[in-house]
């Protein structure tokens, strides 16, 4: 049952999904088509499931389940995952890789694999200050408060 991203409460589990690049106008377009079409159809052993989607900076997925309404199980998250998969193959972005970490550089969203943030870290290319993407936050609160922070207050801090 698809509900809006921000009538899920606080408690909802969430999943962000980063891509290694922006999406395009056309490409939100039809994501959001299909993120909508898969929602609507997600269940847990045969019951709906009342959850919820958002894109964040044209780059961000995110999914978000009232677990009050049903707790998802092992089988709706594999669901979920090869769902993203498959948007992984269509719009040929990488969606899946944790490695990577995504942070803004002035107004822009960067995206770096681990090994070249740690360089920047350590060149001083950014600072304890730069505004990290914590994509480890498991609920909307946590998504509300702690996605976006300073490299020094997220599990990134430990490349200072």
């Amino acid at each position: 049952m698809l509900v809006p991203f921000e009538k899920l409460p606080q408690s909802a589990r969430v999943w962000v999904y980063q891509s290694n690049r922006s999406f395009t106008e056309e490409e939100l377009s039809e994501l959001k088509t299909e993120l909508s079409e898969f929602v609507k159809k997600w269940t847990v052993h045969g019951a709906d499931l009342s959850a919820g989607f958002e894109i964040k900076y044209n780059r961000f997925i995110v999914l978000g389940v009232d677990e009050d309404f049903a707790a998802t199980s092992g089988c709706s998250i594999d669901s979920s995952v090869h769902f993203i998969q498959h948007l992984q193959e269509k719009f040929e972005v990488d969606l899946l890789d944790k490695m990577n970490v995504t942070f803004r550089q002035g107004e822009f969203i960067a995206y770096k694999d681990l090994k070249e943030f740690k360089n920047l870290v350590k060149n001083r290319g950014v600072s304890p200050k730069t505004i990290v993407f914590n994509n480890l936050v498991n609920t909307k609160a946590e998504l509300e408060e702690h996605w976006e922070v300073p490299l020094e207050e997220s599990w990134h801090n430990r490349f200072l």
